[in-house]
């Protein structure tokens, strides 16, 4: 008996959008640094620094909604080509710059573009991935960007001693890079339909199945952004380095890279949408107990693999269910609304990630989190009749 779910060649130019996503995340560091950079270069105080990049930030919420209208009106490959241009044009604005105000408008216009190229990378995958596939596609995409944020974090640390502009050259570079290998590999896009489709004229905003999703994806999101933004500020309560984030970081990107082989096994890739992920929750929830338990850097190690576990089993899930709910001709704005819960929780996870940890300490925030993960379970169970309908996927 074979255990392993049989399994279709993922088609050439899904593998090499997979592959140029990939070179654009190897330079996708400088953000990080940009607060320092106003701070350091121009003598301003980090609230000042903190105002111009949450202008950034702020300006990704629309972007991402604008990259789903032009996709599926203007087309994939040219939103994607746009956005990953702006980018480009944007950092490099930001590296010349000569003044606060001119890194300001470089910085709201960088989140502008910021976002253009998600929805449609995701839109693309749906349209040339059949239905039963798209969750390992989706998370093969997941797993080729973390593996090349481990490259980023080297990038950064060499080139970040010479001179913080040079990152947002080397960001522009790699936009370029990714602009070049889609313009050349992926096929030019095809006539879109009209406005007059029913389809494509109806709003994703007033779908229920895609409102469900929503919620849950925001409630995951926001248990994710506050362990990426938490992580680093727990730790010393538990006598280690903040530092030593970075470790368990590259512990969980290394695990969501070898563990795409688990989405091929036959029990799981058999479970429905709503119960992978359910499944995916429950691991997640072990992981954050186990933060919440265990205080020496292996044993917080273990507990990293397990809530990565169930990163991996629920993230690729999430997107092929969206995928699958869309109408084709509007696949761009519904993982673009989908996509929106992700600028909510990094919003909202700052503040509520902090409150509860300077509230209830680690222990508290780690266990909140899991209480979250479980309530995801259950959610994803509760609308489960909802995005269980027929795919729309031709």
């Amino acid at each position: 008996m074979h255990i392993l779910a049989p399994r279709g060649r993922l088609p050439r130019g899904i593998r090499l959008l997979i592959v140029a996503r990939a070179v654009n995340r190897l330079g996708a560091f400088s953000l990080s640094f940009l607060t320092v950079l106003i701070s350091t270069d121009f003598g301003v105080s980090a609230a000042t620094a903190g105002l111009v990049s949450a202008g950034f930030g702020l300006a990704t919420v629309p972007s991402r909604l604008l990259g789903g209208h032009l996709a599926d009106r203007l087309g994939r490959r040219r939103t994607i080509l746009l956005g990953l241009i702006g980018c480009a044009v944007a950092q490099l604005g930001i590296a010349a710059a000569g003044s606060l105000a001119v890194v300001a408008v470089f910085a709201v216009l960088l989140g502008l573009a910021f976002e253009l190229f998600e929805p449609p990378s995701q839109a693309m995958i749906a349209d040339g991935v059949p239905a039963a596939d798209r969750a390992r596609a989706y998370s093969l995409l997941n797993a080729a960007l973390a593996a090349a944020g481990m490259g980023a974090g080297l990038i950064a640390a060499s080139v970040g001693r010479w001179d913080l502009r040079w990152l947002f050259v080397v960001d522009a570079l790699t936009c370029l890079a990714c602009a070049v290998i889609i313009a050349v590999v992926v096929p030019a896009d095809g006539p879109r339909p009209g406005r007059a489709t029913t389809a494509a004229s109806s709003s994703a905003w007033r779908d229920p199945a895609l409102l469900a999703m929503l919620g849950c994806g925001t409630l995951l999101a926001l248990v994710y952004m506050v362990i990426m933004i938490l992580l680093p500020l727990a730790l010393p309560d538990y006598g280690l380095q903040a530092a030593d984030a970075g470790i368990l970081f590259t512990v969980s990107a290394l695990t969501i890279i070898a563990g795409q082989p688990l989405l091929r096994l036959r029990p799981v890739a058999a479970l429905p949408p709503a119960e992978g992920m359910a499944v995916g929750a429950a691991f997640m929830a072990t992981g954050l107990a186990g933060y919440a338990l265990a205080h020496a850097l292996p044993a917080l190690a273990v507990a990293t693999v397990m809530w990565s576990v169930g990163d991996l089993l629920i993230m690729g899930r999430a997107y092929a269910v969206v995928a699958d709910l869309a109408p084709p001709e509007a696949r761009g704005r519904y993982l673009a609304v989908y996509g929106t819960s992700w600028g909510f929780a990094t919003v909202a996870a700052p503040i509520a990630g902090t409150q509860l940890l300077e509230r209830l300490g680690a222990e508290g925030l780690w266990a909140c989190l899991a209480g979250a993960c479980l309530l995801f379970a259950a959610a994803s169970m509760s609308v489960k009749r909802l995005i269980s309908r027929p795919s729309t996927a031709p």
